[in-house]
């Protein structure tokens, strides 16, 4: 243990030396709070660091200068700051900083979510977008989506005749994991617990999410204090031995199927050439790993929000149950033909984004040289965090944030595919997320069909007021506890 104090103390000791005898940058730097030596700013978080820093952001501005450990950070609060960062810098700040645990199990992060940019991210982004989320692969899944979504109405009806209460928390979880795996490996993730593959995603997701002291302080990784290396070591190794077996078994597969999914696009794609680039099953792993884990949580997430909104108020349920019938009718079920028709649906589901980001403080940036933003100098390599989180309840902004009002969206320009700053639940620019219109197509799709199909009501006399809306910060803010209520069948044809 000795050279690991000796080790500690040449970094403390080199920290002061900077510190006292490095050159003093004359430049405007972002405006923050006092830190303290070595840990910089991280005393200032709690559990929710999303509300942490926006507290202090109101304090000391949206366009803020924080150190966390040795990684200089800035936090922009604002729609104009974010567009500084998205859009008028796009290209400086598209890089991402290094993540020991994307390094491990992100094929060393060969994959979209946590690539450094360059041409090869360049490359990927575009095959991506083109070959695997385009609108026509989309609705290509169109028919599974619609069946998977009647799977579940059917056992809320079940539900419904004994008054039962159901975890809907559970059941949106289920939902998103069956479409996800169906669409990218062709078959529900209920098979494949057999394999013990969930429960690899839920270590896969939780390493992820823990304090890494290696991405904050050099040369602290290879000490291994936390001993994450031999856990991050060993999910690396089991989750590719499992998607070489996928991949091997759609090779063999191949020619005894009628549709693709994600696997044997991906597969063609690299036996072809027709890449571009340089794309071995490394690469299609990489995808792969982000398609899984970034799906698994985010769509079931929002829908926890929206619908916890819902119960907690009535009158905007009894409203879009309006539309609905208007728009639907009450003798069938809903399709996502009616998606585009249903514009209290659009806001409502807008609205629920807005005060719940699902990733309330996005995947942080990195700059890639020396810039301006706002009249402050940003030094080359500071790590930016955009608090979407923030953005969304900026009284500067928006008329009563904290309030849940579709009605403000009713007649607005505003959208939500990044181009405009004062709504990025998924991001914009260059590192926006590609999957963004599948997302919105399941959201909507469950929400309506739900609020369509049933009534609700809170179990044992909660009040709609009384309904929890605790968080649990993480890769993904869901709720703290999971959403419990009783569906009353409302459909003619039930």
């Amino acid at each position: 243990m000795a050279w690991i104090w000796l080790v500690l103390s040449v970094i403390v000791l080199v920290y002061f030396i900077q510190q006292q005898f490095g050159p003093r940058n004359k430049k405007r730097l972002p405006p923050g709070p006092k830190g303290l030596p070595i840990l910089g700013h991280f005393h200032l978080m709690g559990k929710n660091p999303h509300r942490d820093l926006y507290r202090l952001a109101r304090k000391h501005g949206p366009i803020m200068g924080l150190r966390f450990g040795f990684v200089p950070t800035l936090v922009v609060s604002s729609p104009a700051a974010a567009e500084l960062v998205l859009k008028t810098h796009d290209r400086i700040f598209a890089s991402r900083p290094t993540n020991e645990a994307a390094l491990y199990v992100a094929y060393e992060q060969r994959d979209l979510a946590f690539g450094p940019y360059g041409p090869f991210w360049r490359h990927m982004r575009k095959l991506c977008t083109l070959k695997l989320l385009s609108n026509l692969k989309i609705s290509q899944f169109q028919p599974m989506r619609q069946a998977e979504v009647g799977l579940l109405v059917t056992s809320l009806k079940r539900a419904a005749e004994s008054r039962e209460a159901v975890d809907l928390s559970a059941r949106f979880s289920a939902l998103s994991s069956d479409m996800n795996f169906l669409m990218v490996f062709g078959k529900k993730y209920s098979t494949m617990e057999e394999i013990g593959f969930m429960d690899l995603i839920r270590e896969t997701v939780e390493i992820f999410g823990k304090f890494n002291l290696a991405d904050y302080f050099p040369y602290v990784g290879m000490l291994n204090l936390q001993g994450l290396h031999g856990k991050m070591k060993r999910l690396s190794k089991s989750f590719d031995a499992i998607l070489e077996e996928i991949i091997d078994d759609h090779t063999k597969k191949k020619k005894q199927q009628t549709t693709s999914d994600i696997v044997d696009t991906m597969m063609e794609i690299m036996e072809s050439g027709s890449a571009g680039f340089e794309f071995d099953r490394s690469h299609v792993k990489a995808v792969l790993f982000d398609m899984i884990v970034a799906g698994m949580d985010t769509s079931s997430t929002t829908l926890e929000w929206a619908m916890s909104e819902l119960m907690k108020h009535p009158a905007v349920m009894k409203k879009l149950q309006q539309e609905l019938e208007l728009v639907v009718g009450l003798d069938q079920m809903v399709e996502e033909s009616h998606l585009d028709k249903l514009e209290y649906l659009d806001c409502m589901v807008k609205e629920a984004m807005r005060l719940h980001p699902v990733v309330p403080l996005l995947i942080p940036h990195q700059s890639m040289e020396d810039c301006e933003v706002g009249g402050f100098h940003v030094p080359n390599k500071t790590r930016v965090i955009v608090n979407v989180w923030a953005i969304g309840r900026d009284p500067d902004v928006w008329a009563n944030p904290d309030s849940f009002t579709p009605e403000r969206f009713m007649g607005s320009e505003i959208d939500l595919r990044g181009r405009h700053f004062e709504l990025l639940p998924f991001g914009t620019g260059r590192r926006g997320c590609p999957g963004k219109q599948l997302g919105l197509t399941v959201v909507k799709l469950v929400l309506a069909q739900l609020v369509h199909c049933f009534d609700w009501e809170l179990p044992d006399g909660i009040e709609p007021s009384e309904v929890d809306m605790t968080e649990n910060f993480g890769v993904v803010t869901a709720r703290a506890k999971p959403l419990v209520v009783v569906p009353i069948c409302r459909l003619r044809k039930y």
